[in-house]
């Protein structure tokens, strides 16, 4: 069994970015990083954006090179399952049989892919995109296909869609809702990307139940929706959405609902148990209060900043989860960039024209701002950002007022 110490389960992003933080916060004690996956720790946006496009080598998406972990005395165990938690004795358990015994025990053990469950799922040629691995199964794929079908409308399908129809791919994405991105954007940008993808020549079908996947020995060929119609299809991509890993959390007694349940320090009812990054269920007071004032976000920037506040309350600087929730999405020319959660808005208002490409949708929930959608447009992002961050009351008339120098409001 190994020192007492920092053990991080999960070496994605989050994870990572504990171990780094610990170091930059002058913590000294043994780090030890456990990833389940064989390489080293690395960038999942780039996966469906640059690298599927082709602008981007898999080497680059890279967190750091191997000679940082070494430098930084993090050691780094890949290839490596835990199996369980044993809180008395404050350990883990890989599948290998070897415990390792913690002072602080972090998961950011992520989340999986939704899978579907219809007739034809298990043909080859129906993938997933979660891991580098399975992004370069996918970009090789796409050089021989022609045909390619995406299921769900959400960030990961359509940047798939936009990636294969820049390759010349025959496109249809398939999204079983009445409108593209439903849980994230409101209407107004879900009928602008209908109307980039189709500009493009991807078809799209929305209210598209799907029925089965039929094959030609033993790879996929079509794809069939409830109501009849059928789709050629030599390449299936399925996006929709994930589910969070919360196996190991509650086999040891955690508490877990959509995801593993922490308070606004992030610890879960373990004191020094911590979870993050997109397996965790964190009070969060940008979320609709309707749904309890609690959220699991999945983003880059939620696994960065979560971490930074764990790396600091390890070190006896415990702070209160308060960051800004922001995203973003690559789409052909079109770039999204999200702040805020606008879950439960009542009233939207636009800046700018929408047919420049050029436009800001902004959300507000019982008259207070709730998050900002920005089309190619920066500046309204950061200043959303800030706004939002700061409780600052604009109004919807300011908002969506172009001549409102936004940086200028307090």
């Amino acid at each position: 069994m190994t020192s007492d110490g920092v053990v991080i389960v999960g070496a994605g992003q989050a994870g990572f970015q504990v171990a780094a933080s610990l170091r930059m916060e002058g913590y000294e004690g043994p780090i030890a990083l456990i990833g389940d996956e064989p390489g080293l720790p690395y960038q999942r946006p780039p996966l469906s954006k640059g690298f599927m496009a082709g602008k981007q080598a898999i080497a680059d998406t890279a967190l750091r090179p191997a000679l940082f972990y070494q430098n930084h005395r993090i050691d780094l165990i890949t290839g490596a399952r835990v199996t369980a938690i044993d809180r008395v004795s404050r350990s883990v358990r890989l599948a290998s049989g070897r415990d390792y015994h913690y002072e602080a025990l972090v998961l950011a053990v992520g989340a999986r892919n939704r899978t579907l469950r219809v007739a034809g799922a298990d043909l080859d040629g129906v993938r997933y995109l979660r891991s580098d691995t399975e992004a370069v199964d996918i970009q090789q794929r796409l050089e021989h296909a022609r045909n390619v079908v995406v299921i769900g409308g959400g960030f990961i399908g359509l940047e798939l869609a936009a990636a294969a129809r820049t390759l010349g791919k025959s496109v249809h994405v398939l999204e079983s809702q009445p409108r593209l991105m439903p849980r994230v954007v409101s209407p107004i940008l879900s009928d602008f990307y209908r109307d980039l993808h189709i500009g493009q020549g991807v078809q799209i079908s929305l209210g598209a139940a799907l029925s089965e996947i039929k094959g030609n020995q033993g790879k996929a060929s079509q794809v069939v929706l409830s109501y009849g119609s059928v789709y050629p299809a030599d390449l299936v991509l399925v996006g929709i959405g994930v589910v969070p890993n919360i196996e190991l959390a509650g086999e040891a007694g955690l508490g877990v609902l959509n995801g593993i349940v922490v308070d606004q320090y992030l610890r879960t009812a373990d004191e020094s148990i911590y979870a993050i990054g997109d397996c965790a269920d964190h009070p969060n007071p940008f979320a609709n209060p309707l749904t309890g004032g609690r959220a699991r976000i999945e983003s880059v920037q939620n696994a960065v900043d979560q971490a930074k506040c764990i790396a600091a309350a390890i070190v006896g600087r415990p702070e209160q989860y308060r960051a800004v929730p922001w995203f973003w999405t690559d789409q052909f020319d079109i770039k999204l960039q999200m702040a805020g959660l606008s879950g439960g808005f009542g009233q939207v208002v636009t800046r700018g024209e929408l047919e420049s490409r050029k436009f800001s949708v902004f959300y507000f929930r019982d008259g207070r701002l709730a998050a900002v959608d920005s089309v190619n447009r920066p500046g309204d992002h950061l200043a959303g950002r800030k706004l939002i961050g700061a409780g600052t009351g604009i109004s919807p008339e300011q908002a969506a007022d172009a001549s409102v120098d936004l940086k200028s409001l307090r």
